[in-house]
C-alpha cells in the first residue's frame, strides 16, 4: 500500500461534525488553539489547570473548537501528549469540540493512535477530532529517541495516513497483514480525521482524498492563500465531505489597547526567537521581551513575526481576523496566543469572543 486510501464508506454525520458553526452574531466559526503556555515563573501544572480553565471558558463563550498540539523538548509547551490532555479537556467540558492541532503521526505506530482517538471517541463520543501533521513537532536528536523502532518518517506520511484510516474504519482488504487486527476500542462512528500543514504537500494531499485542511498562517503565512487555493481547486469529493473545508490558525492578541497587546504579543515573539535559535525556553515575561538587547537581525526576525499577528483593542481584532477570512476565504479561524500569564491569554480570548460577535463573556 503506497498511499492513503480513497474513503469508501459514510460515516454518520461526519460533514456535520467537521463543519463549524458560528455562535451569536459571529460571521464564522471560531476556535482556539492551545499550547498550555509555560511561562517564566510557572509550572507545567500551573499551565495545564490554566488551560483546563480557558477550555471551560471558550465552551462558554461560543468558541466551536479547543486543539492542542503535540510539541516536544520545548519548556513552554505542556501539550506534549494531546490525547492525554484531551481526556481530561472532555471531562471538563459538554459541547466544546476537542482535538489535537495536531498528533504528529510520524512520531507514532498508527495502531496506537487509532486506539488512542477511538478511546477518546468513546469517552467524549461526537465532540473529537483527529487533527494530523508530518512534522517532527521537536529537533531532530528528539525526533529520533520519539521514533525509536519506527522506521518510517515524515516522507512516509501518506502510507502511515492510510494504515490510520484502515485501523479506525476496521476495513483492511483481506490478505493484509493486519487484516484480523481490530483498533481496540472502536465505535460505529470515528473522529474525522483533518490534515494540517504549511505548504502544499497536505493541502494536496486533503484535497485528493476528501479531507478538511488546517493550514498554520501563523507560522507560514506567505503560503496561506497558495495552499487554500491549490487545496480547493483540486479537491474531490468523498463521503467524509461534499465540499472543501479549510481552517487557519492565527496569532492574535487583544488588549485594552493597542500598546498593551503589542507589549503582550513581544514576548511569544521573543520566545519564538529563541526557539528558533535552538534555546528552547518558557515564555518570558513582556518585561523581559522589552528589556532583551535586540540585534539588528533579531529585530527583523521580531518584526517579520509581529507583521503576521493580529494584535490590537478587541474591535482591532476582530475586523483583523475578518479582513483575514475574507482575504483567504477560510471556512473556519483558529486563534492562538502564546504569550506570557493566564489571565492576559483569558482576557484575550474572551475579548476576541465578544466583539467578533460569540456569546458574550
Amino acid at each position: 500500500m503506497s498511499s492513503a486510501p480513497e474513503p469508501t464508506e459514510q460515516h454518520p454525520g461526519e460533514d456535520d461534525r467537521i463543519r463549524g458553526r458560528a455562535a451569536g452574531t459571529a460571521p464564522a466559526p471560531l476556535s482556539i488553539l492551545d499550547l498550555a503556555t509555560v511561562g517564566t515563573g510557572h509550572t507545567a501544572a500551573e499551565a495545564l489547570a490554566a488551560t483546563t480553565e480557558l477550555a471551560r471558558s471558550a465552551e462558554r463563550w461560543g468558541y466551536h473548537r479547543f486543539w492542542v498540539a503535540e510539541h516536544h523538548g520545548m519548556p513552554g509547551v505542556a501539550s506534549s501528549v494531546p490525547a492525554v490532555l484531551l481526556a481530561h479537556l472532555g471531562a471538563h467540558t459538554s459541547t466544546l469540540r476537542l482535538g489535537s492541532g495536531g498528533v504528529m503521526l510520524p512520531n507514532h505506530a498508527p495502531l496506537s493512535i487509532a486506539e488512542q482517538f477511538g478511546l477518546l471517541e468513546a469517552l467524549h463520543p461526537g465532540r473529537i477530532d483527529l487533527g494530523l501533521g508530518r512534522a517532527p513537532g521537536t529537533d531532530q536528536a528528539t525526533a529520533r529517541a520519539l521514533r525509536r523502532g519506527l522506521a518510517d518518517g515524515a516522507e512516509d506520511f501518506p502510507r502511515q495516513l492510510a494504515e490510520l484510516t484502515h485501523f479506525l474504519d476496521g476495513d483492511f482488504p483481506d490478505g493484509h497483514p493486519y487484516a484480523r487486527l481490530e483498533a481496540v476500542p472502536r465505535s460505529a462512528s470515528r473522529p474525522p480525521i483533518w490534515l494540517l500543514g504549511s505548504s502544499g504537500f497536505s493541502a494536496q494531499l486533503s484535497a485528493r482524498l476528501g479531507l478538511p485542511f488546517a493550514f498554520a498562517h501563523h507560522f507560514s503565512a506567505a503560503n496561506t492563500v497558495p495552499a487554500l487555493d491549490l487545496y480547493r481547486d483540486t479537491f474531490r469529493p468523498s463521503a467524509v465531505l461534499a465540499e472543501p473545508y479549510a481552517l487557519i490558525g492565527v496569532s492574535a492578541v487583544a488588549a485594552e489597547s493597542t500598546e498593551r497587546a503589542l507589549w503582550l504579543a513581544r514576548s511569544a515573539g521573543l520566545g519564538m526567537l529563541r526557539l528558533r535559535q535552538g534555546r528552547p525556553g518558557p515564555i518570558p515575561t513582556p518585561k523581559e521581551a522589552a528589556a532583551h538587547p535586540y540585534t539588528l537581525a533579531e529585530e527583523d526576525f521580531l518584526d517579520s513575526w509581529l507583521a503576521n499577528v493580529v494584535l490590537g483593542t478587541p474591535a482591532e481584532v476582530a475586523e483583523g481576523l475578518e479582513a483575514l477570512r475574507r482575504r483567504t476565504g477560510a471556512d473556519e479561524l483558529m486563534v492562538t496566543s502564546h504569550i506570557h500569564g493566564h489571565q492576559n491569554r483569558l482576557t484575550s480570548y474572551g475579548m476576541i469572543a465578544e466583539a467578533y460577535g460569540l456569546t458574550r463573556p
